[in-house]
């Protein structure tokens, strides 16, 4: 039989520099790709303070991803 291993997420600032969950990866870099092109069209259409908004929390977005990280039990 397989061994099945079970991961729990942690969050945390010690978490900050051990490996991130794959499915928070994506998610945090879709955040960033979509607060990008929404920015670009803000700036086009001179809308600077949805741009900056959208950049800004995006950005958080994808930082705070890096404070998940996965422990194997």
């Amino acid at each position: 039989m397989a061994d099945v291993i079970i991961q729990s997420t942690n969050f945390g600032l010690k978490e900050y520099f051990k490996p991130t969950p794959k499915r928070m990866r994506i998610l945090g870099d879709s955040l960033a790709s979509a607060s990008v092109f929404v920015s670009t069209y803000a700036i086009v259409n001179d809308m600077k303070i949805v741009a900056v908004s959208v950049l800004l929390s995006g950005w958080v977005g994808k930082f705070l991803t890096n404070f998940f990280s996965i422990e194997e039990a």
